[in-house]
């Protein structure tokens, strides 16, 4: 396996008579083989009820993280994931998750407009000087928000839960009202609603036909409550299941998202179709927090965030860098063995390049302030791209050269407001896997073949099996013919033909300069996250003049191809984090491997141990000392190390090392 390095034969193969007998045999050897064998032997005793079927389920359960993700092209480790898959057979089945609906299930999606609704219908209620401002459905449920003077407290959420009981047993019917805009006018300025003035005005100002809604919720003549709305909404509030709601939260945002604008109170709740659902939804939410990141990138020491520094800055501690080296070493590996060529760039251009490239244009917003450079404006870089296709046009190219494959992890900054920075999923600097094709239009379906591939390899190494795919088509306003459109979207359908995935089209959703892919992976408690892009670009070529010479000796404009697979490093390795609960697999555990020896007086046997564990490409390390062997075997269960060895008296004599997994089980002696 690539990510074990094999020994040397002075470091090990001379140290022992058992070595010197297999002289191909690595120290990753080892360890496989070790596992191989724990992992028959346990189904071995759960065959002859020698163990309980329980003992051996939640050893043999390790072995397959200890062993996920094999080398890019190695089939080696396949007959061990056979194996171990006999052996999690035997621990008992955990019950079956509760499938969870989406948006797209349009009875799902009134019940959560509707909710939403009746929501801001209790709170008016219960608190007379609340005003309501919007208030959609979300992925996993719905928000309103309010403009009240006093502050809402999480008391105040059972309280209006309350009452929206009382209004869904009423059974209040949903009732639609088309008005015009005037008396629209008219009715919320009479209900001194000044939010709802403003979002009717944006409506005629998109849309001077458009027409006005409202719905209501009672009965014509009675007391009710209404809202601008276009609906859909169920019949009556009698069939939102009241037992399959709740609300979750409280949260501040602004309005229309702008600093500048009243800081408002935004209720989450969230809605189901059943109070099975509803549990579902909550032990994910509880296995997300156990997962999040940000706690436990404290806990196993990977990464911070300096406020001394500035908000939204990742400094990478030793054990996470551990992990992103290996990250990006894999990634160097993949796209050298795929044809692309490295690329390294500036982390700054001039502005003017930003103007050419139509980012200060359209991306000022994200860009951060510019620097004067002698009397010249500079730019830190937002994106990657315009390099890539200044290294493009550095030279005389030829439909000979093409497709160029090139690829680059380049640190970018983006300006993003102090409220919306998360942890590693939204930070000012981070590191895009970025890469560009540039090629003939001939060759674009095999150059997006050649991307999903590539994106295939990469995800599943880091054990990403299930995607979500969406294609995104021409929309109103674009640039480029309707016969280059045209045939790049037939490319990208085309590829995605050929892996046979399953993908749903947005149709119009396409950027203006071209279609795109975009993949959503999903973790390991089913959570979807956008990962990888892959983006026809007509524009930049435009913009920049890129040619090359054709073979009838003209002059033709190439297809750019834009890709990332991870995204950015940093919010992958986030999403990393949380879908194994920061326990890595064996290959990218940032310690594979501690010692624990018993007393200080074993400690140069163990740090002799570890130097030559370490130039067998071993990440390996010895417990600092000063505690107890159970301490030390508590804070290495808490630092997440798949193996294990206490060193006592037995090994420094035997000179070998016994083995133990973290989660249970011998993996046999290692001799040095």
């Amino acid at each position: 396996s690539s990510c074990l390095a094999r020994c040397s034969a002075s470091a090990f193969q001379s140290a022992h008579p058992c070595m010197r007998l297999l002289p191909g045999l690595s120290l990753g050897g080892f360890l496989m083989s070790a596992l191989l064998a724990r992992s028959a032997a346990l189904n071995a005793a759960a065959a002859a009820r020698r163990l309980p079927a329980s003992t051996c389920g939640r050893a043999a359960a390790a072995l397959p993280r200890l062993l996920a993700a094999p080398a890019m092209g190695s089939r080696r480790c396949s007959g061990l994931r056979m194996a171990d898959q006999s052996a999690v057979a035997e621990a008992p089945a955990p019950p079956a998750p509760v499938p969870l609906p989406t948006n797209a299930n349009e009875q799902l999606l009134r019940i959560r407009h509707s909710t939403a609704h009746v929501m801001a219908m209790a709170v008016q209620r219960l608190y007379k000087d609340a005003r309501v401002t919007i208030g959609p459905w979300i992925e996993k449920g719905f928000y309103y928000d309010f403009d009240r003077p006093e502050p809402f407290a999480e008391k105040d959420l059972r309280r209006i839960k309350k009452e929206m009981d009382k209004l869904i047993g009423l059974k209040l019917p949903f009732r639609r009202e088309e008005l015009s805009f005037d008396e629209a006018k008219a009715r919320i300025e009479a209900a001194d609603e000044p939010y709802k003035l403003e979002i009717l005005d944006s409506i005629v100002a998109k849309d001077p036909d458009a027409p006005i809604t409202i719905f209501h919720i009672g009965e014509p003549g009675k007391a009710n409550w209404w809202d601008l709305c276009a609906g859909p909404h169920v019949e009556h509030t009698g069939q939102l299941p009241k037992d399959a709601i709740d609300l979750e939260s409280i949260a501040g945002a602004y309005w229309r998202g702008d600093e500048a604008r009243p800081m408002l109170q935004r209720i989450y709740g969230t809605a189901w179709e059943s109070a099975e659902q509803l549990a579902e939804h909550r032990r994910i939410q509880e296995e997300a927090k156990r997962r999040d990141h940000r706690a436990l990138g404290k806990q196993l020491r990977l990464f911070s965030i300096q406020q001394e520094a500035g908000g939204g800055l990742v400094f990478w501690h030793p054990r996470g860098a551990r992990v992103r080296r290996l990250m990006e070493d894999f990634w160097r590996e993949a796209h050298t063995a795929g044809g692309y060529e490295l690329l390294y760039t500036p982390h700054m251009a001039s502005l003017d390049l930003w103007k050419t490239s139509g980012h200060f244009d359209f991306y000022a917003d994200g860009m951060f302030d510019q620097m004067e450079v002698e009397g010249a404006q500079y730019q830190i870089k937002p994106m990657n791209c315009p390099f890539h296709v200044l290294t493009y046009k550095d030279e005389k190219r030829s439909y000979r050269d093409l497709p160029l494959r090139w690829a680059e992890l380049g640190t970018v900054y983006r300006y993003e407001r102090s409220g919306t920075l998360n942890g590693l999923f939204r930070v000012r600097g981070f590191t895009q896997d970025d890469a560009h094709i540039f090629c003939l239009p001939e060759q674009l379906a095999d150059e997006i073949q050649g991307v999903l591939d590539l994106t295939e390899t990469i995800l599943t190494k880091f054990g990403f099996t299930e995607y979500e795919v969406m294609l995104s088509t021409r929309p109103d306003k674009a640039v480029g013919s309707d016969e280059i459109w045209d045939k790049a979207t037939s490319a990208l359908r085309e590829a995605l033909g050929a892996k046979g995935w399953e993908y749903d089209v947005d149709e119009g959703g396409g950027a203006f300069y071209g279609p795109k892919i975009d993949i959503k992976i999903r973790d390991a408690i089913g959570r979807l996250w956008q990962c990888s892009t892959i983006q026809c670009d007509f524009n930049l070529p435009q913009r920049f003049g890129l040619e090359y010479v054709s073979p009838d000796g003209g002059r033709e404009q190439p297809i750019m191809l834009h890709r990332a697979i991870f995204g950015s490093l940093e919010r992958f390795f986030g999403v990393l984090i949380e879908s194994t609960a920061g326990d890595f697999p064996f290959w990218l555990a940032p310690t594979q491997l501690r010692l624990l020896p018993v007393s200080d007086d074993y400690r140069p046997y163990c740090d002799a141990a570890v130097a030559r564990l370490k130039a067998a490409g071993i990440r390996a390390e010895v417990d600092p000392g000063g505690r107890s062997v159970g301490k030390q075997i508590k804070v290495a269960n808490q630092d997440k190390v798949p193996i294990l060895s206490v060193v006592g008296e037995a090994e420094v004599g035997a000179n070998a090392l016994k083995l133990e997994m973290r989660k249970g089980g011998e993996l046999g002696e290692l001799p040095l």
